[in-house]
């Protein structure tokens, strides 16, 4: 059952607003200022809404109530016309009291943007325009939390705009992005005291991991090399499968052979892969020597990458070619479908079955992917 909201305390002398349960059609109790002797006076009216109780109070210390007003205020709907009907009434009430400041208007997720915006890209700020650019497109693809009122927000509203934007992953990825900052700012600045972002996920497989395996030569040509250090770390992504920017932080396991690591999806992160046999001596030694195994920033391997396969004769590759690769091995040595997709990380967002039932330990998928026998390539020579 959703919480009520609570409401912020009145001001001494303003009167209460009493709720006095939900089984009513008027709930809330609409008093005057206590008398002299602190008792409550009976009720000037009931409503339906807390704010309604509000205007009317505002009403009566303004001196513009009149009995029965609260009827008028009833037929009101939440549509923005009666809104901006109530808020004028308020302020031009509020106008008529003495000492007593409006409150303020809850900062919507529009004004919270802009003063983010503003923070971030001040005047001097060394952010390129490309940054700018990036964050005022995910604010344009939130079209639809920009009237919201920013306190109302929770992590079910912002996950919900991930999850329903029809546009590529790399612009979701830019929404989740500004989504983060504004919540990391607005509990900076006091504006919320909660950060509804930091569980947020992208529910989409990639869609633009495109790249061409290397080929059954290569592979031959890459394990005849394998003692060159760059050459180590490609075999290692080849008959893995995993992206080059999840490899610094993959937990290895030599003991009962498995990786266990991953970024991206929900279903990409905390995934375990069997270390296949043919490059378990390869991952230890790398472990041994450098305790991780990539040993230097993703670009710099990258560059040493081109490099080196240039020298071997091999066609220019990326790094995401590996996986390219590794899932190219297991449909090749028919490796359980199913299982390769949980190897990659690949969700089963139309399957439910395997989604919601599919269960695989690490004995199950060490048998699949010792499938990929090291010498298969030769046969297809």
């Amino acid at each position: 059952m959703p919480r009520r909201k609570k409401h912020s305390r009145l001001p001494n002398g303003y009167g209460s607003i009493r709720y006095l349960g939900k089984n009513r059609k008027n709930p809330y109790a609409v008093h005057p200022p206590a008398n002299i002797d602190g008792d409550r006076p009976a009720a000037l009216c009931y409503v339906d809404d807390w704010m309604k109780g509000f205007i009317i109070l505002t009403a009566y210390k303004a001196g513009t109530y009149k009995p029965g007003m609260e009827k008028d205020l009833q037929a009101l709907s939440a549509d923005d016309k009666d809104l901006d009907t109530l808020a004028q009434k308020l302020m031009a009430d509020y106008s008529l009291i003495k000492g007593v400041t409006p409150p303020e208007k809850p900062k919507t997720f529009a004004d919270v943007y802009q003063l983010f915006y503003d923070s971030k890209y001040h005047a001097g700020s060394t952010f390129s325009q490309s940054s700018k650019d990036s964050m005022r497109a995910a604010y344009k693809n939130s079209a639809v939390l920009h009237d919201r009122p920013w306190n109302s927000l929770r992590a079910i509203d912002f996950q919900t705009v991930l999850d329903s934007c029809p546009l590529k992953r790399s612009s979701i990825e830019l929404i989740l992005n500004l989504f983060r900052q504004m919540c990391d700012f607005a509990v900076d600045m006091d504006i919320s005291d909660k950060n509804y972002s930091r569980n947020l996920t992208i529910n989409k497989d990639e869609d633009d991991e495109h790249g061409i395996p290397f080929t059954p030569r290569d592979l031959m040509t890459l394990w005849c090399h394998s003692d060159n250090d760059v050459v180590e770390l490609l075999l290692i992504l080849c008959y893995s499968g995993w992206r080059i920017n999840e490899v610094r932080k993959l937990h290895i396991d030599l003991e009962n052979g498995y990786f266990e690591g991953g970024i991206k999806t929900k279903a990409g992160k905390n995934r375990i892969v069997p270390i296949h046999s043919a490059i378990y001596p390869l991952v230890q030694h790398r472990y041994k020597l450098y305790g991780t195994l990539l040993s230097q920033s993703a670009p710099a391997f990258r560059q040493n990458m081109y490099q080196v396969l240039a020298q071997l004769g091999i066609e220019k590759h990326t790094p995401h070619d590996c996986r390219h690769t590794f899932s190219k091995l297991c449909e090749d040595s028919h490796v359980n479908e199913n299982d390769r997709k949980r190897m990659l990380g690949h969700s089963f967002s139309t399957d439910v079955t395997n989604r919601v039932y599919g269960h695989r330990d690490l004995k199950d998928l060490k048998i699949e992917i010792e499938k990929i026998d090291k010498e298969c390539f030769v046969t297809l020579l």
